[in-house]
């Protein structure tokens, strides 16, 4: 941690965050395939129904910690306030340790209140995962208010390392286990229904998944220590040299961070609800109404979550990164009274993410049949995900835009106003999918649905808020127009190449890589050539200079 260079913006972190994001993100995708080989869809819906549970737990207790402290001691650090800072760090580690532990508790004992049978089982192992990521979560809180974000990536890059190899080789081991255990039990594995002998693999394959999540914060834990150790002697040498004469008391400093922390908090939960709210009517509404068994219900949940939603989500690491970046400037700005200035860092901001968002968009619709064969090559339901994937990708707009937007307000201190927004976009989409989920026979249809609108309606309602206290205007043209109009084309080009290729009998992972380097190109001249993209944009970004001259070389630019 230093002072950072004036090259260094915001952008060009939220880059860094971003590029660590995607990493973590196609980590992510890749090692789903050999885990739904061992687990299958249906071991995919036990884990996912239990994650969004334990990721509500986490909320509650300590997930958005980064955002809380990004902004708290951020704003301290903009008035050199450094003995405040640490106070600050130093309650945020108490009350992560204790409501990590009362959360942790209360989830191991009261799984069944929240989930079926199988789900509950995958929930438990979530249960230390929730104490662990207290400590993380303040770390990187702490390092990105200091807009040093290289310690934040790295450590996501190593979770998900850890992730992948503990969840994969877990599970393999578990479903062996499962299979052994089964045969004595029985006696004899073939007097057993199937059935029967899948769901226990993917119960004990889902539980070795969770474990692997809990594998991978513990890791990146071990890190963060590492890095604020290694900067240990420049904090004190920065508190020791603190003349501001400004010291709060602890118990200020516990009353400060609960008014901030509650509303994120709040406000987090209500936004990942949703899932929740969606995993549960569905389950049940099928189980129930429709007369689907838990397996035959989280096997289509599965598909829609451990398939299609997880490819959808991997650009969603920009908006998350961008929003991250953006927290600890815009309070930095806020708290010196300059709007303008706040308001060119949103301008920037939302243009940076939309000029790789709307073409990710694009490119994953069109794409969306070899993206899936490669990704996620099980051929169990495959058109349905695919054809999930088509729909979930509009998807990746609306939340990059809602993220940031979020990070706005709370970054303002109105963190009550995204709590609002929340409530009212999952009041309108539960409406929504609770008769099209009884009356009509769209089954997994119905996520993608209440999920569009609930993206949509919280992305609205954000922009709305922003323009309201900060009277800002967006600019439509060269944010959304032209990297609209530039996505086009670049989709009608990926689209005939890969479609060519086939047809001369090329292999569809040659074509779909072909058919991607072709769409950048394509993208990158013509979104520059309409002017979306200018030379003080390139240099903004991560590796803007070597932008900048591949441009010139190119003669887009002079």
């Amino acid at each position: 941690m230093g002072t950072q260079s004036k090259k260094d913006s915001f952008i060009m972190q939220a880059g860094i965050l971003a590029a660590a994001g995607f990493i973590t993100k196609i980590i992510g995708t890749l090692y789903r395939t050999p885990l739904t080989a061992i687990i299958g869809n249906e071991g995919n819906g036990y884990y996912s129904a239990a994650y969004y549970v334990y990721l509500i737990i986490l909320t509650i207790a300590s997930y958005s910690m980064p955002t809380a402290i990004s902004k708290i001691v951020s704003s301290e650090l903009a008035v050199k306030h450094y003995r405040n800072a640490q106070k600050i760090f130093r309650c945020a580690l108490i009350y992560v340790t204790v409501m990590g532990v009362i959360a942790s508790v209360f989830l191991f004992f009261g799984a069944d209140l929240f989930l079926e049978p199988n789900s509950a089982v995958v929930l438990r192992v979530f249960t230390p995962t929730i104490v662990i990521y207290g400590y993380l979560g303040v770390l990187r809180g702490y390092f990105q208010a200091h807009r040093s974000m290289t310690q934040t990536s790295v450590s996501q890059i190593l979770e998900q390392i850890v992730n992948a190899f503990v969840s994969v080789f877990g599970a393999y081991f578990m479903v062996n286990l499962a299979v052994k255990q089964v045969e004595k039990e029985s006696g004899m594995l073939a007097l057993l229904d199937p059935a029967a002998v899948e769901t226990k693999k993917a119960i004990y394959g889902a539980s070795a998944s969770a474990a692997g999540t809990g594998s991978g914060v513990l890791i990146a834990l071990l890190f963060m220590i590492g890095m604020y150790l290694l900067n240990k002697k420049l904090i004190h040498k920065r508190i020791k040299n603190d003349r501001s004469g400004v010291e709060e008391s602890y118990g200020a400093i516990f009353k400060s961070l609960m008014l901030i922390v509650t509303p994120i908090i709040i406000s987090s939960c209500i936004y990942n609800m949703n899932t929740v709210v969606n995993q549960t009517l569905f389950v049940k509404i099928l189980m129930n109404i429709k007369d689907f068994t838990e397996s035959q219900a989280s096997k289509l949940y599965g598909v829609f979550s451990g398939r299609a939603v997880v490819i959808a989500n991997i650009p969603v690491a920009v908006g998350a990164a961008m929003s991250s970046a953006l927290i600890p400037t815009i309070s930095s700005s806020y708290a010196k009274g300059e709007i303008a200035s706040l308001n060119q860092k949103v301008a920037g901001g939302i243009k940076a993410t939309m000029l790789i968002s709307i073409p990710a968009a694009v490119g994953i619709a069109v794409l969306a049949r070899p993206i899936m064969y490669l990704l996620s090559p099980e051929a169990e339901h495959m058109d349905m995900a695919i054809f999930l994937l088509q729909c979930m990708s509009i998807t990746v707009i609306f939340y990059q835009l809602s993220t940031i937007s979020n990070g706005v307000l709370q970054g303002i201190g109105k963190v009550n106003i995204p709590v609002i927004n929340s409530a009212i976009a999952l009041g309108l989409q539960t409406l929504l999918i609770i008769p099209l989920l009884i009356y009509t026979d769209l089954n997994e249809n119905c996520l993608v649905i209440a999920t569009i609108f609930y993206s949509f309606t919280i992305c609205m309602l954000n922009q709305r808020s922003v323009r309201k206290y900060l009277g800002y205007r967006q600019e439509m043209l060269n944010t959304f127009m032209v990297p609209f109009v530039s996505s086009a084309v670049m989709g009608i080009m990926a689209f005939l190449v890969y479609e060519g290729l086939l047809l001369i009998h090329c292999h569809y992972v040659i074509a779909l890589f072909v058919a991607v380097f072709v769409a950048v190109l394509v993208y990158f001249v013509v979104v520059i050539k309409l002017g979306g993209m200018t030379e003080e944009d390139m240099r903004r970004l991560p590796k803007g200079h070597a932008i900048v001259r591949l441009a010139k070389k190119m003669r887009l630019i002079a």
